[in-house]
C-alpha cells in the first residue's frame, strides 16, 4: 500500500506538470498535500510538514545558489567565459579541439547552470566551428556532455548541493569524488560517443546551421575581456576553496588552529561569499563597471534562478511528506532485504523519475527523499554518502526527451529535427547517465 500511494502521487505529479502544464512548484505542493492525506498524516501536522520541508530544504542552500548564480553572471557579462573558451581553443589547435571545448565547458560549467552555460558557450564554438569548417555538432556534443556532467555532479550546482544536504554527504567529498567521476564520464559521453554517432548517424553533422535562435548575443573583443588567468581563477574560486578545505581536513587535526581557519574559509557559504566579493572586483570594479551595473547583473541572475529555488523548496516539501509518512524507511527496508546495491537502487529510482517528470532537479530531489535512509545507513562513511549523491546525479540526466526544456533547446540550437534530437541527444544523455553510474561504481571499489 505505501508504494501504491507513492505511485499515485508521482502519476498525479506527472499529470499536472505534463498534461495540465501546471507550474512545477505548485504541482509539487499540491501533490505533497494529497500524498500526506493518503498516508494518514494528522491534518494539523500536514501544513507544518510542508513548511518544514520547504524551509529545511532551502536553508543555507539559498545562499549557495544565490551567490553562485551572481558569480556566474558577473563572469559571463564581463566576457570571462568568452576569454576562457577562445584561449583554450586557440592553444589546443584543430587536432585537440574537442579537449579544448571540454576544458572550457568544464570551467565555465562550474560557474553557470546548464541552460545558461549552453547559451554562453554555444555562440563561441559556433564561430570556431565555422572558422575551422567543422560541423557544429562535432564540437557541440563534448560541450553539452561536459555542461551536463558539471550540472549533475558538482556543487555548487543546485541538484548535487541539495542532494548532499538530504543524504548527509559532505560537499567537499561530493566535489572531489565528483571531479574524479566526471573525467571518464565526459570522455565516454563526449569524444567516444561523438566518434560513434558520427559513424552511425552522420546526417546530424551539418555545417549550414543557423544559430539566429540564440537571439541577441553580446559580442566581445578579446582585448576588452578579462585575462585568461583571472577569468579561470574567478570562475573556479568556490571549487578551489572548498577542495582545499576538504583536503586539509584529512591532513591536519581538527583542533589545529590553521585547519580551523581553513575549514572556516572553505565552508560552502563563506566560500561562495568570498568568491562573489572577489568576482565583484575582478569582473566588475576592475573592469571599470559601476556598482549599479554590477548590481543589475546580480539582480538578473537571481531572477533566473528564482523559479528553480521554488522547485527545490517544493521538492523538499514532497520529500518531508515521504519521510514523515514513513515511505522512505519502507522503501529502504525493501532494498535492505535484497542484494541490490544502494548506489544502483538510487540510480534506478532517479532515472525512472527523470524519464517520467522531465526535470532533472525534481527527479533528483524526489529520489533523494526516497533513498535518504539508505545513505544514512553508511553513518560516518561520508565517501559512500557522496557516491550516493553522484549516483542520484547520474540518474537525473538519463534519457532527456520531449518533456524537458533542455531537449528543445538542443533541438533548436543545433538545427535538428525531432527524430534527430531523440536519436542523438536523448541517446547521449542515456550514455552519460550509464557512464556516470559506472564511474561511481568504480570509485566505490576503492573507498
Amino acid at each position: 500500500m505505501p508504494l501504491l500511494i507513492v505511485l499515485i502521487g508521482v502519476i498525479l505529479l506527472i499529470f499536472m506538470i505534463v498534461k495540465l502544464k501546471l507550474n512545477t512548484f505548485v504541482a509539487l505542493v499540491i501533490t505533497s498535500f494529497i500524498v500526506a492525506l493518503m498516508l494518514g498524516l494528522p491534518l494539523t501536522k500536514i501544513p507544518t510538514t510542508i513548511e518544514t520541508g520547504i524551509g529545511g530544504q532551502l536553508g543555507h542552500l539559498a545562499i549557495i545558489f544565490g551567490f553562485g548564480s551572481m558569480l556566474g553572471q558577473l563572469v559571463s557579462d564581463a566576457g570571462g567565459g568568452y576569454r576562457i573558451a577562445t584561449t583554450l581553443i586557440d592553444k589546443f589547435g584543430r587536432r585537440w579541439i574537442q579537449v579544448a571545448v571540454i576544458l572550457a565547458s568544464f570551467i565555465i560549467g562550474l560557474a553557470l547552470f546548464f541552460e545558461v552555460g549552453l547559451v554562453v558557450v554555444l555562440p563561441i564554438i559556433f564561430i570556431i566551428a565555422r572558422e575551422l569548417d567543422m560541423p557544429l555538432m562535432y564540437l557541440g556534443i563534448p560541450m553539452a556532455a561536459t555542461l551536463n556532467v558539471t550540472h549533475a555532479f558538482l556543487p555548487p550546482h543546485p541538484a548535487p548541493t541539495a542532494i548532499s544536504d538530504i543524504l548527509g554527504a559532505s560537499l567537499g567529498h561530493v566535489l572531489l569524488l565528483g571531479i574524479i567521476a566526471a573525467i571518464p564520464t565526459i570522455i565516454i559521453a563526449g569524444p567516444v560517443f561523438n566518434w560513434f554517432l558520427h559513424k552511425v548517424y552522420p546526417q546530424v553533422y551539418r555545417k549550414n546551421i543557423d544559430i539566429s535562435v540564440l537571439g541577441d548575443y553580446k559580442e566581445f573583443k578579446l582585448d576588452e575581456t578579462p585575462k585568461f588567468g583571472i577569468s579561470v581563477l574567478t570562475a573556479m574560486m568556490p571549487v578551489i576553496l572548498i577542495a582545499i578545505a576538504t583536503i586539509c581536513s584529512f591532513i591536519f587535526p581538527k583542533s589545529n588552529p590553521v585547519n580551523e581557519f581553513i575549514q572556516f574559509v572553505g565552508a560552502p557559504d563563506l566560500a561562495m561569499l568570498l568568491s562573489l566579493i572577489f568576482a565583484i572586483f575582478t569582473m566588475g570594479l576592475h573592469r571599470n563597471k559601476t556598482m549599479n551595473q554590477i548590481t543589475d547583473s546580480m539582480v538578473l541572475s537571481i531572477k533566473q534562478i528564482s523559479v528553480m529555488l521554488l522547485i527545490i523548496g517544493g521538492g523538499g516539501a514532497f520529500k518531508q511528506v515521504l519521510v514523515d509518512g514513513g515511505i522512505s524507511k519502507y522503501i529502504s527496508s525493501l532494498f535492505a532485504q535484497t542484494n541490490i546495491s544502494p548506489i544502483l537502487a538510487a540510480w534506478l529510482i532517479t532515472a525512472l523519475l527523470r524519464v517520467s517528470l522531465g526535470s532533472s532537479t525534481v527527479a533528483a530531489m524526489t529520489a533523494s527523499g526516497l533513498v535518504a535512509p539508505m545513505a544514512h545507513q553508511f553513518g560516518s562513511n561520508s565517501a559512500m554518502a557522496a557516491l550516493m549523491v553522484l549516483s542520484v546525479g547520474a540518474g537525473s540526466v538519463f534519457c532527456d526527451h520531449v518533456n524537458d526544456a533542455g531537449f528543445w533547446m538542443i533541438k533548436e540550437y543545433f538545427g535538428l529535427s525531432l527524430k534527430e534530437t531523440l536519436l542523438s541527444w536523448s541517446t547521449l544523455t542515456s550514455v552519460l547517465a550509464i557512464a556516470g553510474l559506472g564511474s561511481v561504481y568504480a570509485i566505490s571499489l576503492f573507498v
